[in-house]
């Protein structure tokens, strides 16, 4: 098997080895993640700041199930709320989340239409 040279971290990685603790953070971030639904609202906040009703529309979903949905991105930190008027207006939390949501997209769009991978 040939040797490749590591792959350099992305923009904003933090090159520390992961712990117990670590590793656990990031498996429950992945476990909400693996909802369809979830990943759609996220992959949306990920382009620009939205309301519940807009993120129902766009992910073809009732607006209580998409509220419920961003209940529990909330409580997990991954998406922060601001009150406008009546309306909440949501966004991710962080930039790691929006890299994280965007490549995990990217790197499907390769598996479902054939294009080959790369760095």
């Amino acid at each position: 098997m040939p040797h490749s040279d590591p792959v350099p971290p992305a923009s904003g990685a933090h090159l520390r080895d992961p712990d117990a603790s670590r590793l656990a953070e990031a498996t429950r971030v992945f476990a909400l993640l693996s909802d369809a639904t979830r990943l759609h609202v996220l992959w949306l906040l990920a382009q620009e700041e939205s309301d519940v009703g807009s993120l129902a529309e766009r992910v073809a979903a009732s607006r209580t199930a998409v509220s419920q949905h961003l209940a529990k991105l909330r409580l997990a930190g991954l998406v922060e709320a601001r009150r406008e008027g009546r309306h909440m207006h949501y966004r991710l939390a962080d930039g790691h989340l929006r890299r994280l949501v965007t490549e995990a997209l990217s790197h499907a769009d390769h598996r479902v239409t054939g294009q080959a991978p790369h760095d």
